[in-house]
């Protein structure tokens, strides 16, 4: 298995339905994988969290189950994991780790206020967690080649999610602080989500009776739905589609603009390549 079976799948950014951004945190009852150099300034708080190679975590990290961290990642604060914990070589954490279960640590890692472990201790380099992060999305998604992985995520991400409980991904190379989350690609917010921030990303779909305290930007199509609301702009280089029931309270600015009559703009509307007005359903 060789890094390039991942080669699409972490360009994708999936919030699931029910997702917290909050001031200092990302929560979820899913489990959370989070992509090789991203830089966070958040805290993580999940089922079981997943940290890709050379990541910085400004803030904490607090596991239901396992967690496991990629080599040469940075940790801002504690890492609590209620289950096992997998800490790979080089990794510095700037506070306590605190593993309920037993740890499993790689070489020249760094704690800078000790930790505990109520299981056994074992001193080598786990398995590459961009390795492990494939092998547990090809066992949840019962697939056995890699190649299906992307033709199946893209399936998940273009349309209703099934019910398997597909986790909070954030891609590789994605960017969040109290005022941007940018991720390099595709992004779809679930059911009910509640994030503060200003969202970029290469295409955006926000799903039913979510909040966004902030804008959307996006080079392609941005869509939202009934209940959604929008504290901000949303602007495309392409096609805006503002569903029945979804209230913008921002600008909506976009090449194209479908915008149902039900929908409510509080600002201005610019589409230089026109707006068509849907009816109905």
């Amino acid at each position: 298995m060789r890094e390039r079976a991942i080669k699409n799948w972490h360009t994708h950014c999936l919030l699931p339905d029910g997702t917290e951004l909050q001031e200092h945190s990302i929560k979820t009852e899913r489990n959370i994988v989070i992509g090789e150099f991203c830089q966070i300034e958040y805290g993580l708080r999940g089922a079981e969290v997943y940290v890709g190679e050379s990541t910085k975590i400004r803030e904490y990290i607090w596991a239901g189950g396992d967690v496991r961290i990629g080599n040469l990642c940075e940790i801002g604060s504690d890492i609590i994991a209620k289950e096992d914990a997998y800490i790979g070589e080089g990794v510095k954490i700037s506070g306590k780790l605190i593993v309920s279960g037993a740890l499993n640590i790689g070489e020249k890692v760094e704690i800078k206020e000790g930790f505990e472990a109520k299981g056994e201790i074992e001193v080598r380099n786990p398995m590459p967690v961009f390795m492990f992060i494939m092998i547990y999305l090809m066992t949840l998604l019962r697939i056995q080649n890699e190649k299906e992985l992307d033709r199946i995520l893209d399936e998940i991400l273009s349309k209703e999610e099934e019910k398997m409980k597909v986790p909070l991904m954030i891609p590789a190379r994605s960017r969040l602080n109290l005022k941007l989350f940018a991720v390099p690609s595709t992004m779809k917010i679930g059911k009910g989500c509640r994030l503060h921030g200003n969202i970029r990303a290469g295409s955006i779909e926000v799903q039913q009776d979510t909040v966004i305290f902030g804008s959307l930007r996006a080079r392609n199509k941005i869509s939202v739905v009934s209940g959604v609301t929008v504290h901000g702009n949303v602007e495309s280089k392409s096609t805006v589609f503002v569903k029945k029931g979804a209230h913008i309270l921002g600008d909506v600015i976009a090449k194209s603009i479908v915008l149902h009559e039900d929908a409510k703009v509080d600002g201005t509307i610019e589409a230089p390549h026109g707006m068509r007005i849907e009816r109905g359903g």
